[in-house]
């Protein structure tokens, strides 16, 4: 835990729940120890719990981890297995290889920080909303730096509308009563995790829930209003009020993958429409008795919505095929090498 001394953490501290002690067998009771993943790299993970802090070599045979995984440790320091995750955040990872990417685990209550200046966009919200939905985790909206803005709660508005369940927060992240704003969701025994594009305030708003400057923070760029990465690293914080804080870098690109229920649970309403269409298989777009276009002719729904709703099916639906194509691909690859490796041998052989 970045800056932190390596003390010892009760499991409440660190977010343990009975969802994970009821994975656990009797003889797993007896000879081994949860421990809460913290910080990764490429080669090595840290490990914080009720005996302290240690790095954990990284092996092939390991499961891939990410910062929030529960990871049980034997008497000896080794690797025994990973639990089975309570929420998980993932996206297709920026670049051209359509790779999947975890993002963060095990989180209650994910603060969805998007900035009231130019930078405001609501079908960015949505995209952050499917993601969220889709992880199993309970979105807030914080929208940040509503001291900017004379019409900020004209934008809040416009976030409520997204969904009548959806929480919004609006805040000036530099004043101290943010912290009380959102403390309902930082009590003991809870995993919050900071998502956001790069200079939506992330950073700063880590600092004052904090209580101290932990991260750096930047001033968002003159030119186009967009911002810095200041967050480089996913890590989790230890916060005074016992919840766990899991920071996370700015995202300049979101892609979604494999995210159909995430999807529909952020456009219900569109879902719901959808069910009083005159056919099962409405495309919503020029067919007769479509209900969905009934509502937009109506004023009752946007047809922006109904836009970024068919973009985001259309794409999580493209990048898992990809995916898939590429796994396929993969295991192929790795099924003609082995048989090369296996054809060589046999020739040294002689057979």
């Amino acid at each position: 835990m970045t800056g932190e001394t390596m003390r010892a953490y009760s499991l409440t501290e660190l977010g343990w729940q009975g969802v994970f002690r009821q994975q656990l067998t009797l003889e797993e009771l007896e000879r081994c120890r949860p421990m809460r993943l913290s910080e990764q790299s490429r080669h090595e993970v840290t490990l914080i719990g009720e005996q302290g802090c240690f790095t954990l070599a990284l092996l092939s045979s390991m499961p891939k981890m990410v910062v929030g995984d529960w990871v049980l440790v034997n008497d000896e320091g080794g690797f025994e297995r990973l639990l089975d995750r309570s929420t998980c955040f993932r996206r297709i990872a920026a670049g051209h290889q359509k790779q999947e990417q975890l993002i963060a685990s095990n989180v209650n209550t994910a603060f969805i920080v998007c900035s009231l200046n130019d930078d405001f966009n609501l079908n960015r919200i949505e995209r952050y909303l499917a993601m969220v939905h889709d992880a199993g985790a309970e979105p807030v909206m914080v929208l940040t730096k509503k001291d900017l803005r004379e019409d900020w709660d004209e934008l809040s508005a416009q976030v409520r509308a997204l969904s009548a369940s959806l929480i919004v927060e609006s805040v000036n992240s530099l004043e101290p009563e943010t912290r009380q704003i959102l403390s309902p969701w930082c009590r003991q025994s809870q995993t919050v995790v900071m998502l956001g594009s790069s200079g939506a305030g992330k950073s700063t708003l880590t600092n004052t829930l904090l209580g101290e400057q932990r991260q750096l923070t930047a001033q968002t760029r003159e030119n186009d209003g967009k911002g810095r990465h200041t967050t480089t690293a996913r890590s989790l914080i230890s916060m005074a009020g016992g919840a766990m804080l899991l920071d996370t870098p700015g995202m300049r690109e979101l892609q979604l993958v494999d995210m159909e229920a995430g999807v529909a649970a952020t456009f219900s309403d569109i879902e719901t429409l959808a069910r009083q269409c005159q056919y099962k298989d409405c495309l919503h777009d020029s067919e007769p008795g479509c209900a969905v276009q009934a509502a937009i002719a109506a004023g009752m729904l946007a047809a922006r919505r109904l836009e970024n709703y068919t973009k985001l099916m259309r794409e999580q639906a493209l990048n898992a095929a990809k995916l898939a194509q590429r796994r396929v691909g993969d295991k192929s690859q790795g099924k003609f090498i082995k048989k090369g490796l296996n054809q060589s041998v046999r020739n040294k052989r002689g057979l």
